[in-house]
C-alpha cells in the first residue's frame, strides 16, 4: 500500500491557504527551495500537477483544487484532534460544511435557510462564502470547493457545470420604510408606491426583475434613488430614511424587528424562488437534505 507523505501535503495546503511559497515559508519557518522541492515530490507522487503559473502567481489547477479540498479536511481535523486532546473542546470531532451565497440573497433569508445547523454546533462547524456571481459559485461547487450553494434563482439552463437545482420554496415581496414614513405610503397601497423614492436591488439580480415586472403590471413607476448589489449596504441607506425599499416576505418579521422600519404593504401577485445547488441530483449528505426540508416544509411552508 502507497502511504502519502503528509509534511508534503501540509507544504501544499498551506501555499494554496497563503497564496505564495513566500508566505507558506514564513508561516513554516521554511526556506522557499524546500518547500518548491516539496511540492514538486508531491506533485510526482500523485502523478498529478496541483499548481500552474499565472504570471508570477501560482494557481491551484482543478486537481489542485479537489486536492486542496481534502487536505482542508485532513488539517482541520487535526486541529480538532489538538485542541481536544489538550482539553479546550469535548465531544466528537465536527464536520464541516463549506456553503455558496450569492450575495444578492437577502441575509435574513440566508440566515433563516440556515438557521437549523445552530443546533448542531457541536458537531458541525460551516463555511459560508459569498459571490456576487452565480457562475463563480459555480465553479467552485464544479471543483468541489464547496458542499453547496444558496441561490435566489436556478442554474442557468444550458450551463456547463453538472449540477441541479432544488427548489426550497417561494413567498412574496414586503415593502418597508422608516416609522415617520410608513403610514403615508400605507395608504392606498400598491398605487402609493407610484413616485416613490426607492431603494432597489441591481438589474443583475432575481428580484429586481420580478419588481420591474409587477411595476408595469400595476402601472408603477417609483423614483429609483439608489441602486444595490450588495443588500445589506441597502439596509443600511433604507435605515436612514433615504427611500421604501423591499424583501421577500419570508423575512418580514426579522426585518420590521432588526431595521427599526416598519411594513407598508405585501403582495402575493409575484414570488421570490430560492434554491439549494448541488452536484447530486439526489442529495446524499443527511446535513443538507435536513436544510432542503426544512426549508420547504417549514420555512416556506407558513408563506403559502
Amino acid at each position: 500500500m502507497d502511504w502519502l507523505n503528509y509534511h508534503h501535503l501540509l507544504y501544499f495546503w498551506m501555499v494554496a491557504k497563503e497564496g505564495s511559497i513566500v508566505k507558506a515559508c514564513e508561516k513554516l519557518h521554511l526556506s522557499q527551495p524546500t518547500i518548491s522541492n516539496q511540492l514538486k515530490t508531491l506533485e510526482q507522487s500523485l502523478g498529478q500537477k496541483l499548481f500552474q503559473r499565472t504570471g508570477r502567481q501560482l494557481v491551484l489547477t482543478d486537481m489542485g483544487h479537489r486536492v486542496f479540498r481534502y487536505a482542508d479536511e485532513i488539517f482541520t481535523i487535526g486541529q480538532d484532534l489538538q485542541h481536544y486532546l489538550a482539553g479546550h473542546q469535548e465531544g466528537n470531532l465536527r464536520q464541516r460544511l463549506l456553503i455558496g451565497i450569492t450575495d444578492s440573497l437577502p441575509k435574513w433569508v440566508s440566515y433563516r435557510i440556515l438557521e437549523p445547523l445552530l443546533s448542531q454546533q457541536e458537531n458541525l462547524q460551516f463555511v459560508c462564502y459569498e459571490d456576487d456571481n452565480l457562475k463563480g459559485l459555480l465553479q467552485r461547487l464544479a471543483t468541489y470547493e464547496l458542499d453547496f450553494v444558496i441561490a435566489d434563482a436556478p442554474m442557468p439552463p444550458g450551463s456547463h457545470f453538472k449540477a441541479y437545482n432544488h427548489l426550497l420554496g417561494n413567498c412574496g415581496i414586503s415593502f418597508f420604510a422608516v416609522p415617520e414614513k410608513a403610514q403615508a405610503y400605507r395608504d392606498n397601497f400598491p398605487n402609493s408606491l407610484d413616485g416613490t423614492p426607492m431603494l432597489l436591488p441591481s438589474t443583475n439580480t432575481a428580484l429586481r426583475g420580478i419588481l420591474e415586472g409587477w411595476f408595469q403590471q400595476k402601472k408603477i413607476y417609483p423614483h429609483i434613488v439608489g441602486e444595490f448589489d450588495d443588500m445589506a449596504l441597502l439596509n443600511v441607506f433604507a435605515q436612514r430614511g433615504i427611500g421604501v425599499f423591499c424583501v421577500p416576505t419570508v423575512s418580514q418579521k426579522d426585518v420590521s424587528q432588526n431595521l427599526g422600519v416598519e411594513l407598508i404593504g405585501a403582495t402575493n401577485d409575484v414570488k421570490c424562488s430560492f434554491y439549494a445547488i448541488s452536484v447530486e441530483r439526489r442529495i446524499r449528505q443527511p446535513i443538507i437534505q435536513e436544510l432542503v426540508d426544512h426549508a420547504r416544509h417549514h420555512l416556506f411552508k407558513k408563506q403559502r
